[in-house]
């Protein structure tokens, strides 16, 4: 399966139930703008203090943006504050994620596994380390929650060359739009496999409700206060 494709029509059984009634849809999106807006008002003053402070620190845009696939694997333009030296090189976590998802994640580092972002890695900056552990770098993918391309609430957001190693169950994720927060975030993040965090994600496109957008939203605000489980 080629991650270069601009659409993917996945069909499961459980599409129905991810999208839910057209009431249901109607409800989340109305969910989905109102937080994510009452959010941006209250946060615009912390984040405006985080890019100036990125700015300061090392040379480079306050933002990182990147290209990952949404639902249906419709490409789209993820935002998030920028916690790495400039233009550095994706080869490590290219390398990183193809061992993820084969199972072999464990870092030769401190002998911890750690989900998707690299226990020690020396192009991350100092401020970019307190952004991660706070998930605070995760803020601008508001503005992608107002813009329909992601939900506050839904699977992970993939890099496109993730899905060149994806066996083909894990294309049910897809379903549903991602999230900027999910059932894999508040389930064990950073403890969880590769393999775990795919099926937290399935999980939710199957059983996705107003009820359950309400409780991983919840648990999500617990997660973030405890600081419990970053990557």
């Amino acid at each position: 399966m080629s991650a270069g494709s601009t659409s993917v029509s996945v069909t499961v059984d459980a599409g129905a139930q991810a999208r839910g009634s057209r009431a249901q849809a109607m409800g989340w999106r109305a969910l989905d703008l109102t937080l994510a807006c009452a959010l941006l008002l209250v946060c615009a003053p912390l984040m405006a203090i985080i890019a100036i402070a990125i700015r300061l620190e090392s040379h480079g845009p306050a933002f990182f943006r990147q290209r990952r696939l949404g639902r249906d694997m419709r490409p789209f333009v993820l935002n998030k504050f920028r916690t790495m030296h400039a233009n550095v090189d994706d080869g490590v976590h290219r390398a990183y994620v193809r061992r993820m998802i084969a199972g072999d994640a464990t870092t030769v580092s401190d002998g911890k596994r750690s989900l998707y972002k690299l226990a020690v890695d020396d192009r991350v900056t100092r401020l970019g380390r307190v952004l991660r552990r706070t998930s605070l770098d995760e803020l601008p993918q508001l503005f992608n929650v107002v813009r329909g391309s992601m939900s506050l609430v839904g699977p992970r957001p993939v890099i496109p060359y993730e899905v060149e190693q994806f066996p083909e169950w894990y294309l049910e994720r897809f379903v549903a739009k991602p999230g900027l927060t999910g059932l894999w975030q508040v389930s064990g993040r950073s403890r969880t496999t590769y393999e775990q965090m795919v099926a937290y994600d399935i999980e939710f496109v199957r059983t996705a409700t107003l009820g359950l957008y309400l409780k991983i939203v919840a648990r999500t605000v617990w997660v973030l206060l405890a600081c419990r489980d970053a990557a």
